[in-house]
């Protein structure tokens, strides 16, 4: 079963453009472990290619970023450990957030080095998306963001 946030577009005035961030995560639970591959329909989406729930730490996490329903080749995707509390302390800044990109198929793959949970985020932008402060249409944001738990190997 899935759960998508879709949060009110806020205004960026130093980028002079919306940021719409459109979230998904997976639970299973209830019955609902089925079409866990399915499309949502979200203008910006990661979909995933891995059952993204009961999955250990060190596995091959794969997905397929999609905007406006097309394969997005080429994108950036960032990915971040939810740390809490600052529990853990990276090497330095360029470990915080680590970049894949998509290939050709808008597909990509990563695998995390440690338990948790760990977000990923593929960002497009839209011309003319939305109306800003001053009237006049401007550039939209939409980050494809889905959150996968991993979970250690019993007996680590």
């Amino acid at each position: 079963m899935h759960f998508t946030l879709t949060p009110q577009p806020y205004w960026e005035p130093a980028e002079d453009k919306f940021i719409i961030h459109q979230t998904k995560t997976y639970v299973a639970a209830l019955g609902g472990e089925e079409d866990w591959d399915a499309e949502v329909g979200l203008k910006a989406e990661i979909i995933p290619l891995t059952q993204p729930f009961a999955i250990y730490a060190g596995n091959v996490f794969r997905g397929l970023v999609k905007f406006k329903g097309k394969p997005f080749p080429g994108a950036d995707v960032e990915v971040e450990y939810w740390n809490p509390g600052k529990k853990v302390t990276a090497p330095n800044e360029y470990f915080v957030a680590q970049v894949v990109k998509t290939d050709e198929n808008g597909t990509f793959s990563f695998s995390p080095p440690q338990a948790g949970w760990w977000g990923f985020a593929a960002l497009a932008e839209e011309k003319d998306a939305i109306r800003g402060p001053d009237g006049k249409k401007k550039k939209a944001e939409y980050g494809a963001v889905l959150w996968v738990q991993f979970t250690d190997w019993p007996g680590n």
